[in-house]
């Protein structure tokens, strides 16, 4: 969508400064490996992108929900944003993300946990 590609343009652009911070920002969606290398490719991203095809890591994370739109409902991804410790523990979570200024807010906060 048009919000994915801006946010990861958004990361991207920031990924010297997550580095810096000791962070390293995995983008996770349901699209196929072959789809997130062409995306990869396209946009030139410097973050990582996996695939979670089999929808186990959404389901976990609580992502993968009822959605609607137009009167229509379906299946579908929330955009949200987990920063996860050193110690693997989750430290904050972004429910319902919106684009605009989010990566930045996302570096603050890995900021802090440094």
């Amino acid at each position: 969508t048009p919000g994915c590609t801006t946010e990861a343009l958004d990361f991207t652009r920031l990924a010297p400064d997550f580095a810096e911070a000791g962070a390293v920002v995995i983008g996770i969606s349901k699209d196929s490996l072959k789809k997130h290398e062409n995306f990869c490719a396209k946009h030139d991203l410097g973050i990582y992108l996996a695939s979670d095809d089999g929808g186990e890591t959404c389901e976990s994370y609580g992502v993968w929900a009822e959605k609607s739109m137009y009167g229509k409902t379906f299946w579908g991804i929330v955009r949200a944003t987990f920063l996860i410790g050193a110690d693997g523990k989750v430290a904050k979570v972004w429910p319902k993300v919106k684009v605009k200024g989010h990566a930045e807010e996302v570096l603050e906060a890995a900021r802090d946990l440094g």
